[in-house]
């Protein structure tokens, strides 16, 4: 099984921390080279210097705030002159937990901002240099809610939702020139923003945070939150060129909590 990515260039949002930095971690590991995607300079430069170099890898960032749509479209246009991006790793941070009706229409807006908008803006601009060496994998982030929606994240089910149509989208109108769209749905990851989840779970069933972890690892048939690593080790491999007749899927890495198919 062919898994070697020596060669290929991958930009990686949300790079200095959680799923984005276990992502990095395992490409760079099959040989990637990777530039890194977020707006904390100081944190994308410690985890540029954590990243494997032993295939002779070069690894970089971009550090951009996902609210300044210019400033993204151009640091990554002026990226791609140089090095075409062949794997492109669409991940942000998703919107505040909260129910459906006590949601601000204004997060409506922000959330499709930084998500659909903004991976609309680096598949546009990474597309054309994937055509010419051949060789295209984008993989977006997303979550389990696009099939079974979570109770407490109103805005973030809605708007994963339009990504994943999206994506599907994207997948049949790229099939031709061998790119490859696929999305990647973790389950309860043990990240900053799982633990926030925790807090909001917490409050909501009046209990410690404790007990509300317990609850929630009890509902993964796994019996455990997942690890950073274990989504990495997914993503790489739909970037690899083993993975390249999977297109257009919803990909669950949730230790079986998702009930539908």
């Amino acid at each position: 099984m062919n898994l070697n990515l020596e060669g290929k260039n991958a930009l990686v949002g949300g790079g200095s921390r959680g799923i984005g930095k276990g992502i990095a971690i395992e490409l760079a590991k099959l040989g990637a080279n990777i530039t890194l995607l977020s707006r904390d300079a100081e944190k994308l430069a410690a985890v540029v210097q954590e990243l494997d170099r032993s295939k002779g890898q070069k690894h970089n960032f971009l550090a951009v705030d996902f609210s300044d749509i210019k400033d993204l479209r151009s640091k990554v246009h002026h990226l791609v002159l140089s090095n075409p991006i062949h794997i492109l790793i669409n991940n942000t941070g998703g919107p505040a937990g909260g129910k459906l009706t006590e949601a601000d229409p204004l997060q409506f807006l922000q959330a499709f901002n930084n998500h659909l908008v903004c991976n609309q803006i680096l598949a546009q601009t990474v597309i054309d240099g994937m055509k010419k060496e051949g060789y295209g994998r984008i993989i977006n982030i997303i979550s389990t809610s696009v099939k079974q929606p979570i109770d407490g994240l109103g805005v973030s089910n809605t708007i994963r939702g339009a990504v994943a149509n999206w994506s599907k989208t994207m997948a049949n109108e790229l099939g031709a020139f061998g790119i490859t769209v696929n999305n990647l749905l973790p389950g309860f990851t043990a990240t900053e923003r799982l633990m926030s989840i925790v807090e909001y779970r917490a409050k909501q069933w009046n209990t410690s945070k404790e007990e509300a972890q317990k609850k929630m690892e009890s509902s993964v048939p796994m019996g455990r939150f997942g690890a950073v690593e274990e989504i990495g080790a997914a993503v790489a491999f739909l970037a690899s060129p083993a993975a390249s007749y999977i297109s257009g899927i919803n990909l669950p890495v949730d230790g079986g909590r998702t009930k539908s198919l």
